[in-house]
């Protein structure tokens, strides 16, 4: 890419002065980032791009949430559709810390149970699971038992 391409690219997505900035999330998941953190019902700044270039991942997408902090659980979340995700806590234009997702040891109320028979498919319980493999990621519903690998993780 050309220097004043470089320079037009950096343009179009503007500085924060506080906040995160959540970077390598894979371009197809973008969407499912942004409701698995709510960042669709708040109303902080939130600037995001899609389908920009990346070695890693081929299309990335990033998010940029102005004076938003996440809690490590919130975070961690997003591992499980964006693995690779990075984070970077900003302060004063500056970047201050960096941060990489983990898969937390459980997941409870954003997955869906892929057994059409579980409780929480069929009453208003909690999903709650257990992750019992991380490459690939597989998790164990607390109620039915059941195996949920990552090609059926659905949000809820």
């Amino acid at each position: 890419m050309q220097d004043d391409q470089k320079k037009k690219l950096k343009l179009k997505v503007s500085a924060i002065k506080e906040g995160t900035v959540i970077d390598h999330i894979p371009a197809k998941n973008l969407f499912n980032v942004i409701s698995i953190l709510g960042l669709d019902t708040i109303n902080n700044q939130i600037t995001f791009g899609t389908n920009l270039e990346s070695e890693k991942l081929g299309a990335k997408a990033i998010i940029k949430v102005s004076d938003k902090f996440f809690e490590d659980d919130e975070i961690n979340k997003i591992a499980l559709i964006a693995p690779h995700a990075k984070l970077n806590i900003i302060r004063d234009y500056e970047v201050v810390e960096k941060r990489v997702v983990e898969i937390p040891d459980s997941i409870t109320g954003i997955v869906k149970c892929f057994n059409p028979k579980c409780i929480t498919n069929n009453e208003q319980v909690t999903t709650c699971f257990k992750v019992v493999s991380t490459d690939p990621i597989s998790l164990k519903c607390r109620y039915c038992e059941k195996i949920t690998t990552a090609s059926q993780i659905r949000m809820r």
